[in-house]
């Protein structure tokens, strides 16, 4: 059976090879509107999600702010200024918190190596914070660690573009750096990595120091923020609202009082930027679903004008006792066959683009979303079900029409 069906469809594409190319080559172009559309959608989408996941993964950033509302007989305007004995606080208060990390940050600070001499921003942190900024180190090289804190150490990690500009082709690791007149020993160097949201500047610019090096010998008593991360995500809600309870007891301002207690959510924010990317990629995927669709629509065209072209042979062929199904099988498989040839190549001809692209350097600028295409299993099976689908039902409507034809009336179509 399936014999027979291939060796008529072979023989109607030699027969009517310009119709049954341009056809095909409609289905094509349709596939690679619907692959690379989704492959570069999906690409974006792990792009954007991922430039904020390395400026903070899943974290609270949290600020002091500015009462808005009157508290116990206290006026609204008063000034919250955090400090870092409140994670100790703040870690046996809730359980569901994971890790933390004090912020205190310093603009204007001065490096100096040999001749060369800049200024950056500074942060003095906890190990934790290497996990919660994905600042990890590159080979050879380390994060700041527990020892450091305890011993206070002058120790000091860098960006990776800072230190380039310090060091140029020199290792930094093991070298002593004037840190604003004073010895630091450079322990590391962070990993490029891309990032699409900061504060205060770009990692790859900044210098990092052990927060207890930090306060000794600037002074500082509170910190420009707190970092710290839920062990859920999914509790991300429940843990905001015990921390605005447990400063808000500490501090004395209305727990409901958001304007106290600023907050940069990360958690939030990579759902609200997966939503907008799944939009995107909806969008796209719709524009070349309904490219594939007009392509479709050629297919059933195409099919109707054999099944009229053909009317004879299909009256022959019902009188000498051919059943219905073997004419409706024969029509719906040659839909079939063109619209699957077609999309396999379609599909062959989309992963090369995606892979020579993706293979292409993306270190900045729009090549980091652009130049990222992601193909998946997902992917592949919506195109294979999507030209399944159009095959069918290109292809059911004019077998259903051949399968009408009265024998006696079709000997005497012209």
């Amino acid at each position: 059976m399936w014999r027979i069906l291939l060796a008529e469809f072979i023989g109607d594409l030699k027969g009517q090879k310009t119709r049954v190319l341009l056809t095909m080559f409609a289905i094509t172009w349709g596939t690679i509107a619907v692959v690379l559309l989704l492959a570069f959608g999906e690409g974006l989408r792990h792009s954007i999600i991922k430039g904020l996941l390395n400026a903070g993964e899943r974290i609270f950033m949290v600020y002091g702010g500015t009462t808005s509302q009157e508290f116990e007989g206290l006026p609204r305007g008063r000034r919250i200024r955090l400090m870092e004995e409140d994670l100790d606080l703040i870690t046996r208060s809730i359980e569901e918190i994971d890790l933390v990390s004090p912020s205190y940050g310093r603009w204007g600070t001065t490096l100096e190596f040999g001749e060369n001499k800049t200024t950056t921003y500074m942060e003095g942190v906890y190990p934790a914070f290497q996990d919660m900024r994905r600042m990890y180190p590159a080979a050879g090289s380390r994060f700041i660690n527990q020892p450091d804190i305890d011993e206070r150490r002058r120790v000091l990690f860098l960006g990776n573009e800072i230190a380039e500009e310090l060091f140029g082709s020199v290792d930094p690791v093991g070298q002593t750096v004037m840190l604003d007149d004073l010895p630091f020993t450079v322990i590391g160097v962070m990993q490029k990595k891309f990032q699409d949201s900061m504060n205060n500047g770009p990692d790859a610019e900044r210098a990092i120091i052990p927060a207890s090096t930090l306060r000794s010998i600037y002074g500082h008593r509170y910190v420009n923020h707190l970092l710290l991360r839920p062990r859920d995500p999914g509790r991300a809600e429940f843990v905001k609202g015990e921390l605005f309870r447990v400063l808000g007891a500490r501090y004395k301002f209305d727990p409901e009082d958001e304007r106290a207690l600023p907050m940069w959510d990360f958690i939030e924010g990579e759902e609200m930027n997966n939503k907008i990317a799944l939009g995107i990629e909806i969008f796209l995927g719709l524009v070349g679903v309904f490219t594939l669709l007009v392509a479709g629509i050629g297919v059933a065209n195409i099919m109707y004008v054999v099944v009229r072209e053909r009317t004879k042979e299909i009256g022959i062929k019902l009188a000498i006792g051919a059943k219905k199904r073997h004419i409706m099988n024969q029509f719906i498989f040659e839909a079939l066959g063109l619209t699957l040839t077609g999309g396999g190549i379609g599909l062959a001809f989309s992963v090369a683009v995606v892979l020579f692209v993706d293979s292409l350097p993306a270190d900045d600028g729009a090549a980091v979303y652009l130049a990222n295409p992601k193909l998946s299993i997902p992917i592949a099976t919506i195109c294979v079900l999507t030209l399944v689908l159009i095959g069918l039902a290109a292809g059911v409507l004019p077998a259903r029409r051949a399968a009408k034809v009265d024998p006696v009336e079709s000997l005497r179509y012209e």
